[in-house]
C-alpha cells in the first residue's frame, strides 16, 4: 500500500466513483431512450398492434410510407402529429415502428425527452455512423414562446448542424403550431405578420403534418369493443359510454382505461 496521500485520495476517489455505464448496442433494439448522455434499450418496448388502433388509417398510412421510406435511405420528412390530448398520436408513432420492424425494417426509435433537446446534436453524432435508420422520438412536445423553440428550429432545417439522414424527428404536441398563439402580441406588433410567421416558423418545417381529432361515440365504442374481444373481456356499450361521460372525453385513451377497469374487475391482467 503506498503512503502517498494523494495517491490514495485517487484511489479511493476511484472505487467511489460508478464505471461508466456501457450504451446499449445500437444494431440490436427495437427502441432506445436518449439520456443526454447515453442511449439505453427501452424496457419492454411492446406497442399495440395497428389493428387495434381505430379511426386512424389516414393517419397511419401517411405515418408508415414516411417511416418506410426512412428506414430504405429513401427521401423522407421529420412528421408533426398533433391534436387532442388522447386520440393515439404516441400510440401511432410506436406501432408503426413496430410494423415496419417486424416486416424487416431497418429503423429504430429513440425517444428524447423534451429537456433534452438542447442535447440533440450529441445524439445526432452518436448516430449518423450507424447503418440504421433511426425515428427521433419527442412525445408531447410544447414551447411557451417561439424564441423557446428556435434551437429545435434549426436543427430541423436551416441550421448549421442539422440532423443526420439517416435520423427524423418525430414529434406529437397538443399544439397544432407548438407554440400559443398570443393574439393580443400579434394585435401591438408594429408588424402583425411577423409576430405570426415567428408562430408558424417550427410547424412549417415540418414536411408531413398529421391532424388527430376527438372521437364520435360511435368510432369510441368500436375501440373499446375492440380492446375487450381482443382480451376476452366483457363489452357493455352503456358501461362504456358513462366512463367516457364521467371523464367529460371519449378518446382512445379514455378506451384504453375503462378496459382496465373491466380488466381489473374480472381478475385479469392485460
Amino acid at each position: 500500500m503506498t503512503s502517498d496521500p494523494l495517491i490514495r485520495i485517487a484511489e479511493a476517489l476511484e472505487r467511489l466513483a460508478p464505471p461508466p455505464r456501457a450504451e446499449a448496442d445500437l444494431y440490436k433494439h427495437p427502441a432506445y431512450v436518449w439520456r443526454a448522455i447515453t442511449l439505453d434499450a427501452a424496457r419492454a418496448f411492446r406497442p399495440l398492434s395497428l389493428d387495434l388502433l381505430r379511426g386512424l388509417e389516414r393517419q397511419r398510412d401517411a405515418l408508415h410510407a414516411n417511416l418506410n421510406q426512412l428506414s430504405t435511405g429513401a427521401a423522407s420528412h421529420d412528421v408533426l402529429l398533433w391534436g387532442a390530448r388522447g386520440t393515439g398520436k404516441s400510440a401511432l408513432v410506436k406501432s408503426v415502428i413496430s410494423a415496419i420492424q417486424a416486416s424487416g425494417g431497418n429503423l429504430a426509435l429513440v425517444e428524447v425527452a423534451g429537456t433534452s433537446i438542447e442535447a440533440l446534436p450529441a445524439l445526432f453524432a452518436r448516430l449518423e455512423p450507424v447503418d440504421r435508420a433511426f425515428a427521433i422520438f419527442l412525445d408531447d412536445l410544447g414551447f411557451e414562446a417561439p424564441g423557446e423553440a428556435r434551437v429545435l428550429r434549426s436543427l430541423l432545417d436551416g441550421g448549421a448542424e442539422a440532423r443526420p439522414p439517416n435520423c427524423r424527428l418525430i414529434v406529437t404536441s397538443n399544439r397544432r403550431h407548438l407554440v400559443p398563439r398570443d393574439l393580443a402580441e400579434q394585435a401591438s406588433a408594429i408588424n402583425p405578420r411577423d409576430s405570426v410567421d415567428d408562430n408558424l416558423a417550427l410547424a412549417d418545417r415540418f414536411g408531413l403534418s398529421l391532424g388527430f381529432h376527438a372521437m364520435d361515440q360511435a368510432l369510441y365504442l368500436e375501440v373499446v369493443e375492440s380492446y375487450a374481444q381482443t382480451h376476452g373481456l366483457p363489452f357493455d356499450p352503456r358501461e362504456a359510454v358513462e366512463w367516457a361521460t364521467r371523464r367529460g372525453s371519449r378518446s382512445g385513451r379514455v378506451a384504453w382505461q375503462y378496459v382496465v377497469e373491466v380488466a381489473g374487475r374480472c381478475g385479469k391482467s392485460l
